[in-house]
């Protein structure tokens, strides 16, 4: 499967913004996806995770209430909207698909795609 993030971009501090994570190339409800954000020189970090069927979802508990993922396998998409934008949120956002893992560990999502930058202004 091939991903495609988009939807980054500079936006003020309490504001809201909607990544998108396109998918082709395979059965899209086949797999779990993630999103993951990487700031300026820190570790990748875990944001949250929609299962295969859309019917789970699992958030990093420092995010719950600000970050939701729906899930739309009928347009082979998943999205991350955040609410509630913090200078803090400025990183690569990415979306990472996985055929049998659902979850928090980043290093067992198989499948990513470039990432889309968020930037924050205060």
């Amino acid at each position: 499967v091939q991903l495609q993030a988009y939807g980054g971009g500079l936006v003020q501090a309490g504001g809201s913004l909607r990544l998108s994570c396109a998918a082709s190339g395979r059965t899209f409800s086949d797999y779990a996806v993630g999103w993951i954000r990487q700031a300026p020189g820190k570790e990748r970090e875990f944001l949250a995770a929609i299962s295969w069927s859309g019917g789970s979802r699992y958030y990093a508990d420092s995010l719950k209430g600000r970050f939701t993922i729906p899930r739309d396998n009928a347009l082979n998409t998943v999205y991350l909207q955040i609410n509630s934008l913090k200078p803090e949120d400025t990183a690569v956002y990415y979306c990472a698909a996985d055929r049998s893992y659902y979850g928090d560990r980043i290093a067992s999502y198989a499948y990513w795609g470039p990432g889309t930058l968020v930037t924050v202004s205060s």
